[in-house]
């Protein structure tokens, strides 16, 4: 019955732990792209603006922007150079946040939105940088936060493939470059990793040993080990002294009962050696 319960609880863990791939890990990407890819298009196309939909910080008509802001770009270099990162980003968030990524991307976009309308200089702000930052922040820090080893991993490639995007958080000598908004998707990130909450990500236990209630000291094999790691030899048992109440002999011993003569003479005698004269006369 343990060993069920230990095989099934191993069963809990894993589940819990393993990333799936799906078709959303590459449609959800995909889709940001299209969208992204299709408004910029149509503004060429048909020889449009929706500039006015940018955020313009601390103004009732700017915060129209907070929605759609991260839809649209000034230039193809803009869109070329945000396209690579949200790809990747998303499809991580995807694969690694499945139950959290729909959750991360919308309040994402909304609360680094709004903080770029609150702290912005007073100039239209454009592009998916600000969710950029967002996700790069949110990864990196979740993982550190759970400790667990694939997540952690995660994190570290985020730093070696973003960690330059840090000196973008502060103000720059190029004006076109939104610094507010890479501030504000950063911040929001940081906060998310505290509130979304993912489940408690554990290695598979595969082992007894690896049970949180295992005791070492009622394991029979830890039992030879001393508190050094040291091994102890088993003591050998002491001998026991065999007690025989007869004798010791590999010979068969074959018992047999004789007749004395007065048994033999004894006609009453219990097991009926004696016998009675024959009946006859002289």
């Amino acid at each position: 019955m343990d060993l069920f319960l230990i095989a099934f609880r191993q069963n809990q863990l894993m589940k819990e732990t393993d990333f799936k791939f799906s078709t959303s890990v590459i449609a959800w990407p995909l889709l940001f792209l299209l969208t992204i890819w299709v408004v910029f298009w149509f503004e060429v196309r048909f020889k449009m603006s929706l500039y006015d939909f940018g955020i313009y910080p601390r103004t009732f008509s700017g915060m129209k922007g907070i929605v759609f802001s991260p839809f649209l770009h000034g230039n193809l270099q803009h869109l070329y150079n945000n396209s690579i990162p949200i790809f990747l980003l998303i499809m991580a968030l995807r694969y690694f946040y499945r139950e959290q990524s729909l959750q991360v991307l919308v309040l994402g976009i909304l609360i680094s939105g709004f903080g770029t309308w609150l702290i912005g200089r007073e100039s239209m702000h454009i592009g998916a940088s600000g969710l950029i930052y967002v996700l790069v922040s949110f990864m990196f820090f979740k993982g550190i936060q759970t400790g667990y080893y694939r997540l952690v991993a995660l994190s570290l490639t985020i730093v070696v493939l973003y960690g330059g995007m840090v000196w973008y958080l502060f103000p720059s000598a190029e004006e076109n470059i939104s610094w507010e908004g890479h501030l504000a998707g950063f911040i929001t990130g940081f906060l998310l990793s505290y509130f979304v909450k993912t489940q408690d990500y554990q290695k598979p236990i595969r082992y007894e040993w690896e049970q949180p209630d295992f005791d070492p000291s009622q394991d029979p094999f830890m039992k030879h080990f001393d508190d050094d790691g040291n091994f102890v030899p088993t003591p050998k048992p002491e001998p026991i002294e065999e007690q025989y109440s007869y004798f010791i002999s590999n010979l068969p011993v074959v018992y047999s009962i004789k007749e004395t003569k007065e048994e033999k003479g004894n006609p009453s005698s219990p097991d009926g050696a004696g016998s009675l004269p024959p009946l006859g006369g002289n």
